[in-house]
């Protein structure tokens, strides 16, 4: 049993730096994007310098941070008792699900990745803002999950985060609007 905490924090310690990946590679993406509309040779510069960086931080961080964080999930749940316990718990199937939900986003950002790596720019900086909430919401429901062990709580926190990102989408329209207001002048 001792080692399960060992397990639990080595879990941790890449679920943190998965998430970390994945706020950071949609945000390059935001960069590599705008990128795209600059004259050149600016364009070719940054654009050369922002898959090198999307490179890296999805193939020597994100990509093994998943892996290895559900590796020492699938460990701790299947090998231990207090894990093979916590399987029978609603509040665990509900978590699982978003675990779920977090491979097709993560998914969907290796196919956003690829296009990008190929000058593939199918999306705007704005939808790539937007995408950035989905890996929070995901993030939010999961702690509160796991905190409260609990399959209906968990909804105050994921509707107060999704309270949040809509304050976070008007903040974020009325920073354009300053922006190009000052752009005119």
């Amino acid at each position: 049993m001792e080692y399960y905490n060992y397990l639990k924090s080595l879990h941790l310690i890449f679920v943190i730096t998965w998430f970390a990946g994945l706020f950071y590679i949609v945000r390059l993406f935001v960069y590599q994007i705008e990128a795209n509309d600059k004259p050149s040779p600016e364009k070719e510069i940054l654009q050369k310098q922002y898959k090198i960086m999307t490179y890296r931080l999805w193939y020597i961080i994100t990509w093994p941070s998943a892996v290895l964080a559900s590796i020492f999930a699938f460990w701790m749940l299947f090998f231990t008792p207090l894990g093979r316990s916590w399987l029978q718990m609603p509040w665990m199937h509900v978590k699982l699900g978003f675990v779920f939900v977090l491979y097709l986003y993560h998914g969907k950002c290796h196919q956003i990745f690829k296009q990008l790596q190929n000058d593939q720019v199918k999306y705007t900086t704005n939808f790539m803002r937007l995408w950035n909430e989905g890996a929070t919401i995901i993030l939010f429901a999961v702690v509160f999950l796991v905190v409260l062990k609990n399959a209906v709580n968990w909804i105050y926190g994921v509707a107060g985060i999704f309270i949040f990102s809509i304050t976070i989408m008007l903040g974020f329209k009325f920073y354009k609007r300053i922006r190009e207001k000052n752009s005119d002048q």
